[in-house]
Order: structure tokens, then C-alpha cells, then sequence
């Protein structure tokens, strides 16, 4: 983990609890690791502190703290340091505590941050920086849509992906409908997006969704290999990602507008709609206990 590092904007990195950094100098890779508590969802605390992580190379040209000295950073990959579990997405338990309490205003300035962080995935943090996930575990919800926030989606074999929040009246407010609509094609983005279905990724790869596919427990050899490959290609990524974004622009605003709506959406749930999600919040409970989780289509329905 980093040490504590007065930068040139005054920014720290320390008493990190809810992710985790390594860094390699010889290819200028930065992995950051969530490891959420006490379940595993993108919380506000986590999403400071991957935001914090942002900010850094951001402030700083790219580059970030490491051993005494500053690393210019080529690539950001985005992991889990849990076991099968790469993130079940929003907070459902802190999206309950809003819409019951009425706090639209708690829940938007959430929403903001889970946005700059998406967004920062997206941009490379404003740098040339290639951002990959590494999806060594199942990513529903908003932990399929930061997935697909980076530039590189590289997944091991037979683990899943999709989006649940049609079983409880909701829709995936994160930017899962822009990022997803620059690799498929957009009725196949809402029919993904409408049927809870969860998808395999050897089927979501086949799909175009997934650039890489690793074999199982392969994850990280697969970004090395990537990596190692796209160094001889890297002005041409970056000349194609540019050109990508003159055509298909995804913007900050955009993104933010969205969520807003999310907001205005999950404010009128019903009580049953709620009960759902609490159900879900209970299942995220048991996988943290390593216990099986039950099929989720199944357990919301009854």
C-alpha cells in the first residue's frame, strides 16, 4: 500500500481501507484492488477513496507516489481483491436509507461521485493513461457499468456479468447505457438492460462486449499480455480512442443528467420494490460470509 505523500496540489494518499495499490515502474501500472466492507458494493467510502486515487494523477501529470519517487503511469487497471467477486455495484442498502428518509439530496451527492469516478475511468484521467478492468469475478449493476467505464475489459472465462436492477423497478443509472451502446448495438443494450438476465462472459465476449478473454485464474497474466501488446500500438489506441469519442461522445454532464434522473426514478419505488432490494442487500450480506448465494432471479421473485 502507498505511503502518505504531501503532492504538488496538497493531495495524500494514506489510510487507504477500502481499495488497495500496487505499482510497476517498468510498465508504468498502476492495479488498484477494491476490497469493500462490509459488502461488496461500491460505498461511498470506496468511492472516495478510488476518486482519491483519480485525483492524484490528475494533479500531478499522470504520474503517482510510489517508494520515495513519482511513477508516470500507462496503464490503470481496475481489480478485486475479493474472491469470485469483482462488485455487486451501487450501495443498495444506502439507496434504501434515501428513498425511505426522502433525502434526495444525500443521494445525489452519492450519485456525483460514483459519476466523477466513472468518468475519470473513461478519460484516463485526463491523460494517456489506458485504463483496464480486470474482471476476475461476477460484476452486477453498477460493478458491470465501472467495468465498462474503462477503455480495456479483459474477464476470465465462465464467471458472470448483468444488469439486476429491472427486479426491483429500477434501471442501470451508472452509464451502462452509453458505455455498453459503444460496443453492441442499442436494442441489444436495453434488452440486456430489461430481462435481469445474467450473462456468462464467454456469451458476452462472443457479443462483442469483452475485448479479452482470459482463461480461469488468468486474469492478471492476460493484462501483462495485453499490455505488452499494446506498447508496440500505443499512439494508435490513443489516436482511435480519440476518434471513438468525436463520434460517440460520452460526457461528464451527460452521464450526470442521467443519474439525476436515476435519482427521480428510485424516489417513487414502491414498498414492495424496496423489499426486493433488501433481499438483494441480504444476499451480498451472505457472499461477504462465503456462503452460496442463491440464484438472484429466483430469491428476488419469491
Amino acid at each position: 500500500m502507498l505511503e502518505a505523500y504531501k503532492l504538488t496540489h496538497g493531495a495524500q494518499i494514506r489510510n487507504l481501507k477500502q481499495i488497495s495499490l500496487d505499482v510497476d515502474p517498468n510498465y508504468g501500472l498502476v492495479w488498484l484492488y477494491l476490497k469493500p466492507t462490509p459488502r461488496p458494493c461500491f460505498n461511498p467510502d470506496l468511492v472516495e477513496e478510488v476518486r482519491a486515487v483519480q485525483r492524484i494523477l490528475e494533479s500531478n501529470n499522470g504520474q503517482i507516489p510510489w517508494k520515495g519517487s513519482m511513477v508516470k503511469i500507462n496503464y490503470f487497471v481496475l481489480d478485486s481483491s475479493l474472491e469470485n467477486i469483482f462488485s455487486m455495484g451501487g450501495d443498495l442498502s444506502l439507496f434504501r436509507q434515501f428513498i425511505t428518509n426522502k433525502d434526495k439530496e444525500g443521494f445525489l451527492k452519492y450519485i456525483k461521485v460514483c459519476i466523477e469516478t466513472i468518468h475519470g475511468f473513461h478519460v484516463g484521467c485526463r491523460f494517456p493513461i489506458i485504463t483496464i478492468a480486470c474482471v476476475r469475478g461476477d460484476a452486477m449493476g453498477g460493478g458491470f457499468e465501472v467495468a465498462l467505464s474503462c477503455q480495456v475489459l479483459i474477464a476470465e472465462k465462465n464467471i458472470e456479468m448483468g444488469f439486476p436492477e429491472v427486479l426491483f423497478n429500477l434501471f442501470p443509472g451508472m452509464g451502462g447505457y452509453h458505455f455498453l451502446s459503444q460496443r453492441i448495438p442499442v436494442k441489444q443494450v436495453e434488452r440486456m438492460m430489461l430481462n435481469g438476465k445474467k450473462y456468462k462472459t464467454n456469451e458476452l465476449y462472443d457479443m462483442g462486449v469483452i475485448d479479452k478473454l482470459a482463461d480461469e485464474g488468468c486474469g492478471r497474466e492476460a493484462v501483462y499480455s495485453y499490455i505488452k501488446e499494446a506498447t508496440k500500438y500505443r499512439n494508435s489506441f490513443h489516436a482511435l480512442k480519440n476518434v471513438r469519442e468525436k463520434v460517440h461522445p460520452i460526457i461528464h454532464d451527460e452521464l450526470l443528467e442521467v443519474c439525476k434522473h436515476f435519482v427521480d426514478v428510485a424516489m417513487n419505488i414502491s414498498e414492495r420494490d424496496l423489499k426486493l432490494m433488501n433481499r438483494l442487500v441480504k444476499a451480498q450480506d451472505r457472499m461477504m460470509n462465503r456462503k452460496v448465494l442463491p440464484e438472484m432471479k429466483t430469491k428476488l421473485a419469491s
